[in-house]
């Protein structure tokens, strides 16, 4: 393995609890070279599933976290001036490129969309990258494969992938694990006893049903492991659940003081 890459390998397996096929439906895509979306809402675990895919199949993982000011010469790269003069250094989509290692571009709709079709010749059966500022064709490793992640529910339409991107790509959906299942995960996570990360997994569960009347989106997977974290360094429920579950997700009043209901019926007023 190429010295470029080898930082990027990850040496302890990174905890995932899987909810259906996925492990061996992603095994079969990387098998083919098939690139990936994996598709849900924030904090569900898709991150997650994809460090511990990596690790599983012994690949570098290079994560980039897309944003409205990513541009392809950010990803790709450019040339610089240094002590030597002008030189070009890879993006680290190029590095993935070169040497072999899985690409995971999170949050792919906040890029431009004239940043993400550079993709387009790697996701197809060219598997190749055009360098055109340095007059080069990038042919892609063999152990090279790409993945995406987006939230299908919160981007507006302007945001969205494009169709010829899409058809490019296999796809995954992500949800919020079911509710054992989501206990188990904040056990392990955050430290705390089955009844506390039931009560808290409770809190969650019942936000998620007021997405779209007055939030975006309800309380996540990683936010519930937060505040279990909070819990089993001592500080109280209730504190743990402002700070960690219910703040951060809206700063309507009505809403607030229905969370805040929601954590008075699982931990008392």
């Amino acid at each position: 393995m190429n010295e470029r890459i080898k930082p990027y390998l990850l040496e302890t397996e990174p905890y995932y609890r899987p909810a259906g096929r996925e492990i061996e439906l992603f095994e079969a895509a990387y098998a083919r070279r098939m690139p990936m979306i994996l598709k849900g809402p924030t904090g569900c675990g898709k991150t997650r599933f994809i460090e511990h895919m990596a690790w599983r199949l012994r690949k570098p993982l290079i994560t980039v976290a897309c944003n409205e000011d990513l541009t392809s010469s950010d990803l790709v790269g450019r040339f610089l001036l240094d002590a030597n003069g002008t030189v070009w250094h890879d993006g680290p989509l190029t590095t993935a490129v070169r040497f072999g290692a899985i690409c995971y571009l999170d949050e792919v709709v906040e890029a431009r969309a004239d940043t993400t079709v550079v993709i387009h010749p790697l996701a197809d059966d060219r598997r190749t990258l055009p360098l055109d500022r340095r007059g080069e064709l990038v042919r892609a490793h063999p152990d090279f494969h790409l993945v995406m992640s987006y939230n299908p529910g919160y981007q507006s339409s302007a945001k969205d992938l494009k169709v010829s991107t899409k058809q490019r790509f296999g796809a995954l959906d992500f949800h919020y694990p079911h509710a054992e299942i989501e206990v188990e995960i904040v056990m392990r996570e955050s430290g705390v006893d089955r009844e506390t990360a039931s009560r808290l997994v409770g809190i969650a569960r019942q936000s998620r049903e007021l997405r779209g009347r007055g939030i975006e989106e309800g309380i996540s997977t990683r936010m519930v492991v937060h505040a279990g974290g909070l819990i089993a360094h001592g500080i109280d429920p209730h504190a743990s659940c402002r700070i960690a579950m219910t703040r951060p997700i809206s700063d309507d009043e009505d809403v607030l003081h229905a969370l805040d209901g929601f954590v008075e019926a699982h931990f008392g007023p």
